[in-house]
Parts: C-alpha cells; structure tokens; sequence
C-alpha cells in the first residue's frame, strides 16, 4: 500500500503545467485604457510571453543578448571590438603602402636593368 502525502498529485500537476507552459509558451496580451470624460488619457498596451530560453531563441527572440542591463560586460566588450577593427584598417593601410612601395623598389631595380 502506497501512502501519498496531502498536496502531492496537486504538486504534480503544477510541475505538468509549467513544463508544458515552459516548452509551448503562454502569451497574456491586454490594453488599459484610462479616459476621463470619454477623453482618452492614457493607454498601456501590456503583452507578456512565458516561456523557456530555448524556445525564445528558436522563435527569434533574444533581445537579452543585446540589452546592457542584463548584459553589463557587452559595451566594453563592443568598445574593445570597435578598437580592434580601427587597429585593424591602420594595419591595412601600413601594408598596402609598404606593398606599393615595395612594387615601385622592384620596378625601378627591373628598369635599371635595361
């Protein structure tokens, strides 16, 4: 005989809820709207989604990535990546001009020649 404590089948059910509501997703959308004299004052839109990371990204969203607040490392990590690319195109530019001269050196010794 299998004892159950009280409130154990309704834990279960709950846990069942939330894995489901975590891997679909639930979205709660409404308005509010305040009007005074049926002047509308104010509305606030409100739309709420629950759901897993995982199933967020699969569906494109992935706005915490990008958002500093959650993110606090990301800015100096863009600033350094900003640093990186100018250090980059100086570089660029220094081999170009050291490749040109380079191609004059060589055609002026091959000139010489004849």
């Amino acid at each position: 005989m299998a004892l159950e404590l009280p409130g154990a089948h309704r834990s279960t059910g709950l846990v069942d809820v939330l894995d489901r509501v975590l891997d679909k997703g639930l979205v709660v959308a409404g308005d509010i709207k305040v009007s005074l004299a049926e002047v509308e004052l104010l509305t606030i839109r409100i739309r709420l989604m629950i759901c897993s990371i995982d199933k967020a990204e699969a569906i494109g969203l992935d706005w915490w990535k990008y958002d500093r607040h959650l993110s606090p490392g990301r800015e100096q990590v863009m600033q350094e990546n900003l640093e990186l690319r100018e250090q980059l195109r100086l570089l660029e530019r220094q081999l170009a001009s050291v490749t040109r001269a380079s191609r004059r050196r060589s055609r002026s010794v091959g000139s010489g020649r004849d």
